[in-house]
């Protein structure tokens, strides 16, 4: 599954480096509403995890009952069983891939072509493969630990334990942290596409110390909460009045 959402990844990058490098070259006014779309998609996909979570719980359970049978059942394709995700995944790792090549080429848009060609691909590469493969190495960690459990030290063995124990939790946490940081982002997008409220929260961050940092980014996420909820109404409202095809 993994590997299906990095093959996605490496497709978007092969369509969104040279879009950048034209948009950059051709059309640069259009920069900032990109990034203001962008960003209150990523909102919006926070948002609409949270609603599937807490107002659909029985689909939501559903779903969650269904993986873990398709995973247990080695005669499931678990990435079949899993497409619905993976082309969730794919879809917002498009927009935020997008976000972080624009941010890129906002800071070499002065250079030569050659160079912003050069560091866009490498940014791109690099960013694909490091995330992905960290990725992949999260998902293998209780694998790691059942290996370990078999090992004939002792001491290995309880660090395969204390693994098994702890990789649970770690999903669990980087859910969470993943859902947040979306609303951050996202929000942190918005906030400093209209530069006087941006420049507002930043003087008055700076004005505030410590907790400055912390209250900025209670607005960033308070503001891609609010723009989430707003995006999701619009949404199903358009879904009714076209009658959920």
């Amino acid at each position: 599954v993994v590997w299906a959402v990095c093959k996605g990844s490496f497709l978007n990058k092969l369509i969104l480096v040279p879009a950048a490098l034209l948009i950059g070259s051709f059309l640069p006014w259009a920069i900032t509403p990109l990034l203001m779309i962008g960003g209150a998609f990523l909102c919006f996909e926070g948002v609409e995890k949270l609603a599937h979570k807490f107002l659909h719980k029985e689909e939501h359970d559903a779903e969650v009952a269904h993986h873990v049978q398709a995973v247990a059942d080695p005669a499931v394709d678990v990435v079949a069983a899993e497409k619905a995700k993976i082309k969730g995944a794919v879809r917002t790792d498009f927009i935020l891939s997008a976000e972080i090549i624009v941010i890129t080429l906002g800071t070499v848009g002065g250079q030569p072509f050659g160079t912003q060609v050069a560091v866009l691909s490498g940014i791109a590469l690099i960013m694909t493969i490091g995330v992905y493969g960290l990725v992949a190495g999260i998902v293998k960690l209780d694998d790691a630990g059942l290996w370990l459990t078999r090992r004939a030290s002792a001491a290995q063995q309880a660090f395969g334990r204390g693994i098994l124990a702890t990789a649970p939790w770690l999903m669990k946490a980087l859910s969470v942290a993943g859902t947040a940081a979306m609303f951050l982002v996202g929000g942190g997008i918005l906030v400093h596409g209209v530069p006087a409220f941006g420049h507002a929260v930043e003087a008055w961050a700076t004005g505030a110390g410590a907790l400055g940092t912390v209250g900025s980014m209670l607005v960033n996420a308070g503001v891609g909460i609010v723009a989430g909820a707003i995006v999701l109404g619009g949404v199903e409202l358009v879904k009714k009045a076209l009658g959920k095809r």
